[in-house]
């Protein structure tokens, strides 16, 4: 009986050892994953989808994370853990920061920047509120819970447990990171950008043309509407160019790292 005991405590040991090490670098990513890490997702449900996510990757990769504990020669190599998930947080948020961006571009350029704004922490124009959780509802829909998971498990492929990621490389993957994503924004922005410039054009011809006509007026309601039409004719073809460089980033999130 007392080696059964011995034997089911040592197993339990392991079993928490390997679900600790494995939330270190799961429940890091938590605060930045897209969907499931936003400010409008309770604390207490995000611990909670953490902790499944690391039930799920556990036992994928509990042989690497066993052979690589083994082999370490302090606890301060853990540290590594919370950096990659961090890393693994930090490349799937600016895709929905590039949405956000974009928004911003538009609705800026639309003269839509104050109507219908958003109830997160940080202020957002509509356009970018509504891009962000249209883009975060199509990529659940297309599974990204799963691809996520699959995530985690390349992870540990790339960055075993304890193998310190060099700084600058780091440095570098991160930059490299926001300048995509800046670009990838003004480029879903590109539509709204060119209509604002012809708008004002035009308007610089009315008023030249007829001076004492108060064009600022009269062409407020036109860029409003206008603005509003195009939304709604562009962001079927916005989304699925978005989900498409979101799929890309998924396949390979450690890319240049």
């Amino acid at each position: 009986m007392n080696e059964q005991l011995a034997q089911i405590m040592t197993q339990s040991q392991a079993f928490f050892l390997l679900g600790f090490v494995v939330f270190l670098r799961v429940g890091a990513a938590m605060a930045l994953l897209p969907a499931f890490g936003e400010t409008m997702v309770p604390a207490r449900v995000r611990l909670f989808i953490g902790l499944a996510f690391t039930i799920i990757v556990s036992p994928a990769v509990a042989s690497g994370v066993d052979a690589s504990i083994g082999t370490l020669t302090s606890p301060i190599y853990l540290m590594s853990e919370p950096i990659v998930g961090l890393g693994f947080g930090i490349a799937l948020r600016l895709a929905v920061v590039s949405l956000q961006i974009a928004g911003s571009i538009a609705a800026q350029s639309t003269s839509l920047a104050q109507l219908m704004g958003g109830n997160s922490s940080d202020p957002q124009p509509a356009i970018g509120h509504v891009l962000t959780i249209a883009g975060l509802a199509l990529a659940v829909m297309l599974g990204l819970h799963v691809r996520i998971v699959e995530g985690f498990i390349m992870s540990y492929q790339i960055f075993p447990v304890g193998d310190l990621p060099d700084a600058q490389g780091f440095s570098d993957w991160g930059i490299s990171h926001i300048a995509r994503a800046f670009g990838f924004a003004f480029t879903l922005a590109a539509p709204f950008v060119i209509v604002s410039l012809l708008y004002n054009v035009a308007l610089g011809v009315i008023n030249r043309a007829m001076p004492q006509l108060m064009v600022a007026f009269v062409g407020a309601p036109a860029i409003t509407a206008g603005g509003l039409i195009l939304l709604a004719v562009t962001t079927p073809v916005l989304l699925p160019i978005w989900q498409r460089a979101f799929d890309a980033l998924l396949h390979n999130p450690f890319a240049g790292w």
